[in-house]
Parts: C-alpha cells; sequence; structure tokens
C-alpha cells in the first residue's frame, strides 16, 4: 500500500488542518477526535533524508558535506533550508564571516576558505 503525505493546509483557504481520524489497518479500529500534526511531515523526502544524516553524524558539518558530496557552503544552505522549513530560520551572518567561523572551528580547510572567500 503506497503512503501519501497528509496535506497540512486547506486546499480551499489555506487554513491549517488536523488529523481527525487514525486507523489501524490490521484490526480496523478507527479513533476519531482532534490530533496534532507532526512537525516534521510537512518535509520533503530530501530534507528528511538530510536530517537523518545531519543526526547520524551528530551535527557534524564534514560529515554533513561528505556524504551530500558537496562543499561546506552548499551543505549549510541545505541544512538552513531544513531549519526555515521547520521554522526555525535564524537571521543569516555576513558570508565572509560564516566562512571564517566555520575555519575557525576547524569545519573547513585554509584551502576551502580561501575558496569561498574568492581568493
Amino acid at each position: 500500500m503506497t503512503q501519501r503525505r497528509a496535506p497540512v493546509s486547506c486546499p480551499a483557504c489555506t487554513a491549517e488542518l488536523h488529523i481527525a481520524e487514525l486507523a489501524c489497518d490490521a484490526c480496523g479500529t478507527r479513533v476519531s477526535g482532534t490530533f496534532a500534526h507532526c512537525e516534521f511531515c510537512g518535509m520533503s523526502d530530501d530534507q528528511r533524508a538530510l536530517l537523518r544524516v545531519f543526526l547520524s553524524s551528530r551535527g557534524n558539518m564534514k560529515e554533513l558535506e561528505r556524504h551530500l558530496g558537496v562543499s561546506y557552503p552548499t551543505a549549510r544552505a541545505r541544512l538552513n533550508e531544513l531549519l526555515a522549513a521547520l521554522g526555525l530560520a535564524a537571521e543569516e551572518p555576513e558570508p565572509r564571516l560564516e566562512v571564517l567561523q566555520a575555519l575557525a572551528r576547524g569545519e573547513i580547510d585554509i584551502e576551502q576558505a580561501m575558496s569561498d572567500l574568492g581568493e
């Protein structure tokens, strides 16, 4: 049975939808009421995969870069998109400062920093 992702907003008025019924395929039991939405259910499959990799690497950006096969700025941008999808987006620091901070934390090497800074 193919699982479909539940919509999070009403197709008619765009108001937030709530879950009204849960069902057991094994025995046919149905429970109705008003249930909270899962905050992760609105994420795309790619975003959920990114979250899994990020969590399994315990937040290590180098591991995330390696798994995705992308540079630090690209991995960081994808993480920022994920945070925005979860409503956790923070104000972005100045890009040059972000590269220098990543260098200071040891997340990128000097060659990568020079490349990212365009020098």
